[in-house]
Parts: structure tokens; C-alpha cells; sequence
């Protein structure tokens, strides 16, 4: 392993060891990166939500002022760990056959590592335009965090010319991503003994039927298909994630939850399916739960929402990571990035990063030392073309 990238490797196992799940704080890596660029002289912006225990990193490595730039962004979340089989310490990074194992490796700590070690030679590069690096959080959980960092960048003047997600593409140029929207529905019936259907009112019945529709909605979104061809499922997908409702056998339960999700091609309606799902929950079973139980309820909230990526053809930003790459031609994928909110944000943007999707979220997740490599030259090359 090269020198450059050995450095990335020993800051990945530094970032791996910060237990950085959504459900806890980051805020302790956030500042061990800010204390980290500050003795390079950089000064990093902290954007902390509102309890001050997540944070969001912005800072600009070299460059002139007055220029549009060029954002490097990831996020510092990972999945849990919970109920998977892991040979080794998900927080210990361990290296074995020209891997690196450990949760967020690949997805996606391995990205920041890259920049963090390359950090010394962005800021002392003679940069025509300046390199900002924005680091999010609770983007695993429906990229809820980096809303505050993008007001932030969206007062830049000018704005960054482009921004390069550093996701887990095996550093492939993907121009284009499904969305995510989802939600939790919480039905209300009435309680009562087992024997007593005509008094009760049945919440897991009732959930039964939105799902059944929810299934149905999924079975047309199949047959619509992906009319670029581009995705693979080639549809808007949808999953029914978790049910749970009841209590015993013989009481006839009042309360039952769904969380539910859908992942819009970027050609779709993304309100479509929340439309008709409220639409059939308040025109036909919530008026039959309430002619036996008036009190009976039937509310859906967002839980997470992230719009698809669209591509762009010839933006700023496909043409730096094509040059970069030296490759040809785009693609995409129908997992969902932080992409769609900077695009929203009239910020042109692709996905491209070290690893495999193959590995993200799974037990034993690791990145090749290859892709490691592969990363680093990227922003190398990224560097030489930015300075004179």
C-alpha cells in the first residue's frame, strides 16, 4: 500500500472506531476531524442540531476566494450493528487478504478517510478554486442532517460548481438515483375481548387492508416500468418494513404501526403513492372502522424523505468526475444519497466513491485497499486539475 493511502487507512480505522450509528451522537468525531484540520491551519464550521449532540463539518481547504468550487461530501452515520454476525469488532477495523473490515468502511468512512488524508496536500496546493469538504449526519436514516449544512453552502457566493457524493460506487460516474419517502401510519381501533368482533374494532384488520393496497400499488408500479432503462429494479419499489400491532390472542387489538417506504424513479411523481395510500385510508377504511367506533384514527407521518438525483448531461459536475475518471458513460443506481438535496439546491452533482453497495449495511462489511487506492488517485488527479 502506497504512502497516501496507508494514511487513509490509518484514518479509516481512527473513524471506524467512533461508534457513529444514527441512533447515538457524532459529535465526538466531528470535533477529533476539526481539531484535525485546525492544526492544518483550517478553520471548520460546526453546524450542530438542535440538541448539540449531531453535527454537520463544513470547511474550505485553499483555494481563492471568490470562485465557485468544488464540495466533497459524505456522511458520518452508519448503520447498527444489531443482530448481525460479525467475526470481528465492527468498531476495530481489522485488515486481512487486501481488505479492511469494520462498520462504515465502505459506506462510508472510507471516502472521508481519503479526504482527511489528503487534506495536507489540498491546503498546500496552489488551488485555482477552492476544495470544500462537507461532512453529514443521520444521512442513513433519511439524509435528515445535511439540510442545515446545505442552507449554509447556499449562501456561498458563487456556489460550488459542482459536488461529488462520495457514496460507494466502486468509483463508477453515477449521474442519476432513485428517491426515498417514508412513513409511519399508526391506526387506532377499539379494544375488546376476542369474542366480541361486533364491539371491537380491529387495528391489525384494518393495517392488513393498507397493506394489501400498498402491495397492490407496488404490483402497478411494476408494470409501469422504467422507461429509461436505466434501473435495476426498474421501477418505483415499494416496501412494507415493519408491522406491529396486538397484544394477545384474545383481545381484538386498538393499535397497530406500519412503517413503510417508496423509492421514486427521478421521472416519477414522487407524491403519488402517499396520495393514494391517504386517499383509500380516509375513503374507505377509516369509514368503516368509525361507523363502529367513532374515535377511530388513521394518521400517517414522514418519517424521511430524500429526492431522486437527476441527471444533468454535461453539467459541471459530470464533466470534472468523466475527465477525472477518464471514463465514458454514466450510471445509476436506486439507492438513495444526500445527491438529490445539493441538485435541489442548484448544485450540479454525482455519485462517485470508493467500495461497493455490494458490502454497505451487511455483517463483516469491508472496502478492497484497491478501492481505497482508487479513491486516492481520484483526488489526487482532482487536485493536479485544480491547481496551476
Amino acid at each position: 500500500m502506497r504512502k497516501k493511502a496507508q494514511d487513509a487507512s490509518d484514518f479509516l480505522e481512527k473513524l471506524v472506531a467512533f461508534d457513529t450509528v444514527s441512533r447515538n451522537p457524532n459529535l465526538n468525531l466531528i470535533e477529533f476531524i476539526a481539531d484535525y484540520l485546525a492544526n492544518l491551519g483550517i478553520e471548520a464550521d460546526i453546524i450542530r442540531d438542535e440538541t448539540g449532540n449531531k453535527a454537520n463539518l463544513l470547511a474550505t481547504l485553499g483555494g481563492p476566494p471568490g470562485v465557485p468550487g468544488i464540495v466533497l461530501s459524505g456522511h458520518t452515520d452508519v448503520v447498527p450493528v444489531d443482530g448481525q454476525d460479525w467475526i470481528t469488532d465492527p468498531f476495530k477495523m481489522v485488515q486481512t487478504d487486501g481488505r479492511l473490515y469494520g462498520r462504515g468502511t465502505a459506506d462510508m468512512k472510507g471516502f472521508l478517510a481519503i479526504c482527511l488524508a489528503l487534506a495536507p496536500e489540498i491546503a498546500a496546493a496552489r488551488l485555482r478554486e477552492p476544495i470544500h469538504i462537507a461532512f453529514s449526519y443521520d444521512e442513513e436514516v433519511g439524509c435528515r442532517g445535511v439540510h442545515g449544512m446545505i442552507e449554509k453552502i447556499s449562501h456561498m457566493d458563487p456556489l460550488p460548481r459542482a459536488c461529488i457524493i462520495g457514496e460507494p460506487t466502486s468509483m463508477k460516474v453515477v449521474t442519476a438515483h432513485k428517491g426515498i419517502c417514508a412513513y409511519k401510519t399508526t391506526i387506532t381501533g377499539r379494544e375488546a375481548h376476542s369474542s366480541k368482533t361486533d364491539f371491537g374494532v380491529s387495528a391489525n384488520f384494518a393495517a392488513a387492508r393498507l397493506v394489501e393496497f400498498l402491495r397492490v400499488l407496488l404490483a402497478e408500479m411494476q408494470e409501469r416500468g422504467d422507461d429509461s432503462g436505466q434501473f435495476d429494479p426498474p421501477y418505483t419499489s415499494l416496501n412494507v418494513g415493519v408491522i406491529d400491532g396486538g397484544t394477545a390472542i384474545n383481545i381484538i387489538p386498538n393499535t397497530c404501526s406500519l412503517i413503510w417506504e417508496y423509492r421514486p424513479l427521478p421521472q416519477a411523481d414522487d407524491t403519488e403513492i402517499i396520495r393514494r395510500f391517504t386517499d383509500f385510508a380516509e375513503t374507505v377504511v377509516l369509514p368503516e372502522m368509525r361507523a363502529r367506533f367513532p374515535e377511530a384514527s388513521i394518521v400517517t407521518e414522514e418519517i424521511a424523505r430524500a429526492p431522486a438525483l437527476m441527471r444533468e448531461q454535461g453539467s459541471p459536475a459530470e464533466e470534472l468526475v468523466l475527465a477525472l475518471t477518464g471514463q465514458n458513460q454514466t450510471e445509476a443506481v436506486s439507492f438513495a444519497t444526500e445527491g438529490g438535496i445539493f441538485q435541489a439546491a442548484d448544485i450540479p452533482t454525482v455519485v462517485c466513491g470508493p467500495g461497493s453497495i455490494d458490502q454497505a449495511h451487511r455483517p463483516n462489511e469491508f472496502i478492497a485497499i484497491s478501492e481505497l487506492e482508487a479513491g486516492v488517485d481520484f483526488i489526487e488527479k482532482l487536485i493536479a486539475a485544480l491547481s496551476d
